[in-house]
């Protein structure tokens, strides 16, 4: 399976709350068209997170196929165009932007409907292959992150090496999704030495500066 994640705002001067309402109740209509859709999720940023500020994005959505052929047959659909308009009645699709996937699933747990989700969009350190930091990522950063209190789930979305080919650079090299049963214990973890520790990885595979992030909460909209 492959998983397109994409990354959105919502329109200049569109209220949060109408934002949401039409992404979750009005939008899934015309994705759910589209052919060969195994499974799709919105993360809609918490409304806590806009109390500092405007966060990075407004929220993700995560489709998944059954692989990159079907993905092409989805953008070829005649249902896509309709897909394409209706983001325009809510989305600033200036901004807007995609990567592909593939999801390596660190902790496993059972998470609440009302779970917080953290969201983090990382690219590697300058100088750095992607086998390299995809290694790293995988097999040293993942047992630190792991060892979080209270952390339910957490699943490292990779960027498909396909997304570099012929010098390209996507976005992000990889989405990182952890889930606590509530923002409140997102918080108490990012205060213990166990997440100490995972920040003093950081550098050894992240590239310098602040990490994007949001936290979110999501709505399974084809399971």
């Amino acid at each position: 399976m492959v998983k397109v994640i994409t990354f959105l705002k919502r329109k200049v001067g569109m209220p949060v709350e109408e934002f949401q309402r039409y992404w979750r109740e009005k939008h899934p209509a015309v994705v759910t068209r589209l052919p060969g859709v195994r499974r799709y999720v919105q993360s809609h940023t918490l409304p806590a997170e806009y109390a500092a500020g405007e966060p990075v994005y407004d929220g993700i959505a995560e489709v998944w196929a059954d692989s990159t052929d079907a993905l092409r047959a989805m953008t070829r659909s005649p249902d896509h165009a309709a897909v394409q308009e209706d983001e325009a009645r809510f989305i600033d699709r200036v901004t807007l932007g995609v990567i592909i996937t593939e999801d390596h699933t660190v902790v496993d747990g059972t998470v609440a409907p009302e779970a917080a989700k953290g969201i983090s969009f990382l690219n590697r350190r300058p100088g750095l292959s992607i086998d390299e930091f995809q290694h790293h990522w995988r097999e040293v950063h993942a047992p630190m992150a792991a060892l979080l209190p209270g952390l339910r789930r957490y699943v490292q979305s990779q960027t498909r090496r396909a997304a570099y080919a012929g010098g390209r650079v996507p976005a992000y090299d990889g989405v990182a999704l952890a889930w606590f049963d509530s923002r409140e214990a997102a918080l108490r973890a990012g205060a213990t030495d166990e997440f100490a520790r995972v920040l003093a990885d950081a550098p050894a595979f992240l590239a310098p500066g602040p990490i994007r992030a949001i936290v979110a909460r999501e709505h399974v909209i084809v399971s």
